[in-house]
């Protein structure tokens, strides 16, 4: 079933649908990442540095690996639905939006039980501090509770996304943010529950995003309009999104298995080392919240323009995409390196720790621009549908080479600088090898018809 639509992915002039489209997209991105960060400021200032270990060490390492890996996934689904959509295919639009909501009911079910479950050996195997892993584990295992309703609004907001919709899912996350903001106050300041607290208000908060987006998706009059009866899994397209999806999960696992191996090393190096981390990684999360965003963007826009056929705008996409991406990093790159000691105050005063700090910041955010390329080429290849070979790049350049570097470097000198530069020396190669398959790949690819 074909019908002709205004469309301004496929339609518009690039860079200022592009930019219309991000800037929801970026803030959206903001206010999730609000919720950890009010997290952290709140028990980093009136709990202590034990408690910002337990929440922003190894048990956000662990959150961030099990919802990395469905963000991954997600995108399999979306990147159907976005080439779906471009094509005017709404039947299909249709049955891929049942059955990626029925992939991230069955996703959440299955994460909060393994949550719930290894949460202690989790933390445990990650070498955590001894005196936060009662606090860890406890924020682990109560943050895995609400992982349905978590997931519910990651794949909402996607399948909306995926279609151009950028604003809603940004609505849900600012309500839901300033509820977050609230709780911890009640919970942590005034009934004094500290991590426990933090955690409940935040799976409170989730809970109100993915009733919000399910409200939104069933109140629709449109082709991904979500009928809850008709939620189920369609077979050959949970083979295409698994096709796309598995792989940029097991990417996203990938990042988030050398970054738990980072974890461990930085946990060697005390409890300033882990909060001073944590902290950084409050900071430091600027950077991923505009390159994913605008990842997201070059992903939907090759997606749709893909499916259209339109091959001339899928590579006007990816070379506008590049280009915005690189003016905000070197924007933020030079604005974070100034004003490094100031944002690292935000959320703890102890000399100790803002001296680790100060020494995490001065070796990586100069360096930032080295990863652009990572993120532009995996997510035009994503909106291809073209998975498999980036998580072979992924694997080698980012997991491989950067556990080798901690395994192999850390013991010659045992510094936290050699730790932290493991980061700018994987950007680089992967980088190098992404760029090259992406040229290689995108000539062939944009000069046949897509198949969907």
């Amino acid at each position: 079933m074909r019908k002709k639509t205004d469309n301004a992915i496929t339609e518009g002039v690039i860079w200022k649908e592009m930019l219309k489209y991000f800037f929801p997209l970026l803030f959206g991105t903001f206010f999730q990442q609000l919720y950890n960060t009010v997290d952290a400021i709140i028990v980093g200032r009136f709990v202590g540095s034990g408690a910002l270990a337990a929440v922003g060490g190894s048990a956000a390492m662990i959150v961030n690996l099990f919802v990395g890996f469905f963000t991954g996934l997600a995108s399999g689904a979306t990147v159907i639905i976005a080439q779906y959509y471009g094509a005017r295919r709404q039947d299909d639009v249709t049955k891929a939006v049942h059955n990626a909501v029925a992939v991230a009911l069955a996703g959440g079910a299955i994460f909060m039980i393994a949550g719930l479950v290894l949460a202690p050996w989790g933390i445990k195997t990650l070498n955590t501090p001894q005196d936060t892993v009662e606090m860890s584990v406890l924020y682990l295992r109560i943050y895995f509770i609400g992982m349905i309703p978590n997931l519910m609004y990651n794949m909402g907001a996607g399948i909306l996304r995926a279609v151009g919709d950028s604003k809603r899912p940004l609505i849900v996350l600012i309500l839901a943010t300033f509820c977050n903001i609230v709780l911890d106050i009640i919970l942590v300041l005034g009934l004094n529950l500290g991590v426990a607290g933090v955690a409940v208000a935040t799976i409170i908060c989730q809970t109100i995003s993915g009733l919000f987006i399910l409200y939104i998706l069933t109140h629709l009059d449109k082709s991904y309009k979500l009928y809850m009866s008709k939620i189920s899994f369609d077979r050959n397209i949970l083979i295409k999104t698994l096709h796309i999806g598995l792989p940029a999960g097991f990417q996203s696992t990938m990042y988030s298995l050398s970054n738990l191996v980072i974890q461990s090393a930085i946990n060697s190096f005390g409890k300033n080392a882990v909060s001073a981390w944590a902290a950084y990684g409050k900071i430091d999360v600027l950077l991923w919240m505009i390159t994913g965003s605008l990842g997201i963007s070059v992903t939907t826009f090759v997606g749709q323009n893909y499916g259209a056929g339109k091959y001339d705008r899928v590579r006007q996409s990816v070379r506008q995409g590049f280009i915005i991406t690189a003016i905000f990093t070197i924007m933020l790159s030079t604005f974070m390196y100034i004003f490094r000691m100031p944002l690292l105050s935000l959320f703890t005063t102890e000399e100790d720790v803002l001296a680790f700090g100060d020494v995490m910041m001065c070796a990586m955010v100069p360096y930032y621009i080295l990863y652009i390329s990572v993120e532009m080429c995996s997510g035009a290849l994503r909106g291809m549908g073209e998975a498999i070979i980036p998580t072979i790049l992924t694997l080698t350049g980012v997991c491989l080479l950067r556990v080798a570097w901690i395994m192999y470097a850390l013991p010659l000198r045992n510094q936290i600088t050699t730790v932290v530069y493991s980061y700018p020396i994987t950007w680089t190669v992967t980088s190098v090898m992404f760029l090259i398959y992406y040229f290689f790949t995108s000539g062939k690819k944009l000069k046949r018809t897509p198949s969907l």
